[in-house]
């Protein structure tokens, strides 16, 4: 597919769940756009095997559990030292097992939970007081068509997800003033290795609700976070922008 330029130049991104999937594409790109970008992850191999291979300047990361408010909150006051968090990608999140709701372990639901919502409520409180200092921000939250619909056997990830979407219309409202824009994206499955936690009948169910009759590439993904992180969004705030080929129609 043919890619759109943006220019990132003189901004810092910081992306979670940078190391692999929809975050390292995002990084790659940002980098080829200019950008200072930052990786948090919470996988030490994963994290050192991609600054490696992509053996950019530009690129740091950090080992990072966004459930975790106090580590967050450090790794925030490290970056502002030296420069401002211009945008930032809530990507970090994790399925889960399939299960019936009655089945669920609980401690595994909290935990999907607390990564996926608890953790975007995190790295926002740690990281917009520094965008409303410099009036500027770009803030994506990477939600799911799960949390639009409510998988079957997925209730805590689907709950978690449209925890996120609530979450980005209330601070996407209280920073409307402002020169920050706050979004989520609503993908539907997509090649990545998320798809590895699920069971094979559980993957053919997602792709059997996609009218476009395949996943999202990753690419496809990127070009929409590109665009919603860069200057030339100036208007949409807490919005949701669905990209799940068809499946989701609002």
């Amino acid at each position: 597919m043919n890619k759109i330029n943006f220019n990132f130049d003189k901004r810092t991104a910081v992306i979670t769940g940078g190391a692999q999937g929809f975050g390292l594409d995002i990084a790659k790109r940002f980098l080829n756009s200019g950008a200072k970008v930052i990786i948090w992850d919470i996988d030490p191999e994963m994290t050192e095997k991609t600054v490696k291979d992509l053996n950019n300047s530009n690129l740091s990361s950090k080992i990072v559990d966004v459930s975790n408010f106090n580590e967050v909150e450090k790794c925030v006051s490290e970056i502002i030292k030296e420069s401002n968090v211009d945008i930032l990608i809530n990507n970090a999140g994790i399925t889960g097992p399939t299960s019936t709701l009655w089945e669920y372990d609980v401690e595994i639901w909290k935990k999907v939970v607390d990564i996926n919502l608890i953790g975007t409520f995190n790295c926002c409180k740690a990281i917009v007081p520094n965008m409303i200092k410099n009036n500027y921000g770009r803030i994506v939250n990477v939600a799911s068509v799960a949390g639009k619909d409510g998988n079957s056997n997925a209730s805590a990830y689907s709950a978690a997800k449209a925890g996120a979407i609530g979450l980005t219309k209330s601070l996407g409202k209280e920073l409307a003033n402002k020169n920050i824009a706050v979004n989520a994206v609503t993908p539907a499955g997509a090649k990545t290795r998320i798809l590895d936690q699920m069971t094979k009948e559980h993957v053919q169910r997602m792709l059997s609700k996609v009218p476009r009759g395949r996943f999202l590439e990753v690419e496809e993904f990127t070009s929409l976070i590109c665009w919603l992180s860069s200057e030339e969004n100036t208007f949409s705030t807490a919005a949701v922008f669905d990209i799940s080929g068809g499946r989701s129609t609002y």
